[in-house]
């Protein structure tokens, strides 16, 4: 196996890189940031020309027909500069779409998201705030034209922006049975979005309400009754994608913080030179190495859909929220007190860490499904 990446996808992060840093400079993330646009239309309108959009859609639908390598690379460059762009909610209700639909919902969808004309999410949490599917309760009532869903969901990221949510509701049984994704245009009537308070600025979440929304019967996605066991499948490359948005902003605290080490000047010479410094970068380059080295593991096990995709989109998920959240926090201590300050973007990531972490389930609740497939 050639761990490397090859040159076009060397080439590919080149321009990621690039066209972030002329495009998508700190001050334009927090010009959005500051505003109350939930994120960058022109930004979003640029990465679909670029074609990031429809990155690993198949050409078919009018994509660029590679894979979750490829589009862990964009994820990963995404992540280092906080891009104020709905792109990851995006890409994964796009993947859900490709791997659960029937023909005629792909055609229809994934064209229009390959385009940048439609934004979508996936809204799975409820109350309960896990994505267990004993938790997931909202129901879908069946009628003479279709369907109807009454009830909330939680934490949707970038619900208010979105032209499409896919919504999962319970059809019948209990636990993993009976479980639909529902594909639901936000402009339908009964569905309504609020604003929740996130520790995010740039990843908005959203409660979802839906009160007696009406759905054709072709808005089951895939026609299947009984969905969870391809969903759970497109929950865990979901993880991989996360993970790989993570390692982009992990990098970049180390990043930081090797900077700062370097121009911080206290007693005559650099804050660097100090060895309880030097041992948190080291740290945080270890941190970072092995976050980077999982999650391309995970995305090249998913790409692949061999027997340990679902294991290391676990490991994956659990390792990488850890690292991201601690080299966050030790920017922040490395900066001292201007790292707390709103001026610098230290908390900025810090946010996104804390955010990230707990988006389909934390370090600890990955552990525990590493164990639980390990028979440990």
């Amino acid at each position: 196996m050639n761990f490397g990446f090859t040159e076009e996808q060397e080439l590919l992060r080149k321009t990621a890189r690039d066209f972030l840093g002329e495009c998508a400079p700190m001050g334009v993330v927090r010009d959005i940031m500051e505003s109350d646009a939930p994120y960058s239309p022109s930004l979003w309108k640029q990465l679909a020309e670029l074609g990031w959009t429809g990155l690993a859609l198949p050409e078919a639908y009018g994509g660029a027909d590679l894979g979750m390598l490829e589009l862990c690379i964009v994820l990963d460059e995404l992540g280092r500069s906080l891009a104020p762009v709905p792109f990851l909610p995006t890409a994964i209700a796009a993947t859900a779409i490709l791997e659960i639909g029937d023909a005629p919902q792909k055609q229809r969808w994934l064209p229009r998201i390959g385009g940048g004309h439609t934004i979508a999410t996936l809204a799975i949490t409820e109350a309960a705030g896990t994505e267990n599917p004993a938790d997931l309760n909202l129901p879908a009532t069946a009628d003479a034209d279709g369907w109807i869903l009454n009830g909330e969901k939680m934490f949707v990221p970038d619900a208010a922006s979105a032209d499409l949510l896919l919504v999962a509701a319970r059809l019948e049984g209990q636990g993993e049975q009976g479980l639909g994704l529902f594909l639901v245009p936000r402009e339908t009537a009964g569905v309504t979005t609020s604003s929740l308070e996130s520790m995010d600025l740039l990843r908005p979440l959203y409660e979802v309400s839906f009160r007696d929304a009406r759905l054709p019967a072709h808005a089951l996605l895939g026609g299947d009754r009984d969905v969870w066991p391809r969903l759970s499948r497109v929950l865990d490359r979901a993880r991989v994608m996360i993970a790989a948005e993570m390692v982009g902003g992990a990098e970049r605290c180390l990043e930081s913080s090797v900077a700062y080490a370097k121009e911080r000047v206290q007693f005559g010479k650099p804050i660097g030179v100090n060895q309880a410094i030097k041992h948190k970068c080291a740290d945080m380059l270890f941190e970072v190495e092995s976050a980077r080295s999982i999650t391309y593991y995970a995305a090249w096990a998913a790409r692949e859909d061999n027997d340990e995709a679902p294991l290391t989109a676990a490991m994956a998920k659990a390792y990488v929220s850890d690292a991201y959240r601690h080299t966050a926090a030790e920017n922040i201590q490395i900066h001292g007190g201007v790292g707390f300050t709103w001026e610098y973007d230290c908390h900025l990531h810090f946010r996104r860490a804390k955010s990230d972490e707990v988006w389909l389930g934390d370090g600890r609740f990955h552990r525990e499904r590493v164990a639980q497939m390990l028979a440990l």
